[in-house]
Order: C-alpha cells, then structure tokens, then sequence
C-alpha cells in the first residue's frame, strides 16, 4: 500500500484537530504541530472542507475544527477526501477491471485488497489516532513482529 504525503499530512492535520476540542485551529497553528507545508496544508484543508469533515470560520477568531465529532470520522473518510477511493487499479476501481486467461483471479485479489483496507480503515477514527487508543484489531497486527518487517 502507498500512501501519497497529502494522506499523510491529511490524517496528521484531522488529528491534531480532533486532539484539539471544539474550538477553531488556523492552519499555522496545525502546520507548525505537524511540520507541514502551509501552502499544501491549506490546499488539503479547503478539500477536507468541500468534503464536510471540517468546518473553518474566516477572522482574527477564525480557524479550522471537525465538522462532526471525531468518533464519527473515520481514516478512510479522510483518505477518500483528499485521494479518492482506497483501492484501485490503474484508476478504475477493482469490480471494474476484468482480466483473462491465467490472471483471471487478480480481480478477487483486488477486491479482497480493497476489503481487508476497508476493515481497518474504516475501523479506526479522528478519536482512536488522538487518543492513541487504537481498536484491537489493529493492536493485533502490530503486536506481531512481522508486521514491522517488509
């Protein structure tokens, strides 16, 4: 799985702003916490805004604050918000593609890819990655040292 840096300093920024409270955050208060980019983080904010996970308010009180409280927002709400959808293959999603011959069963790999991604993902929320209290599911994973070995 390859995450691009704007997932990354997505999920970092939601964080940060889930870690936060209810009151608005500027975007230099979260660029510093973080060490992101102000100009790219400002872009990745506007598109979490358009997509209705955070809110933000314009002024010397202004700043930016979760839209929906954070054990509502999932990581893969936020990864579908700046990168689109999870899994795909060459752009298309995987119950799109269609392969013959003796790659025929690539199609159910991709899909149980896309599955197993969801399962965690979907499972883990602003408030889990705050808290550092993370659902068992993934403790699992981590507690197994191959799962830190490429």
């Amino acid at each position: 799985m390859r995450l691009s840096a704007r997932v990354d300093y997505a999920l970092r920024a939601a964080a940060e702003l889930a870690a936060g409270g209810e009151g608005p955050v500027t975007a230099e208060q979260l660029a510093r916490a973080q060490e992101i980019p102000g100009k790219f983080l400002e872009n990745i904010l506007t598109q979490l805004r358009r997509a209705g996970l955070v809110r933000s308010q314009r002024g010397p009180v202004g700043g930016y604050w979760l839209a929906r409280p954070a054990t509502e927002i999932s990581m893969a709400d936020v990864m579908r918000a700046v990168d689109g959808p999870l899994a795909n293959v060459r752009g298309e999603r995987p119950e799109h593609v269609d392969y013959g011959g003796a790659a025929r069963a690539l199609q159910q790999v991709w899909i149980a890819l896309r599955a197993s991604e969801r399962a965690i993902l979907e499972s883990v929320t602003l408030a889990d990655i705050a808290s550092g209290h993370l659902p068992e599911t993934v403790s699992a994973f981590t507690a197994n040292p191959e799962s830190w070995t490429s």
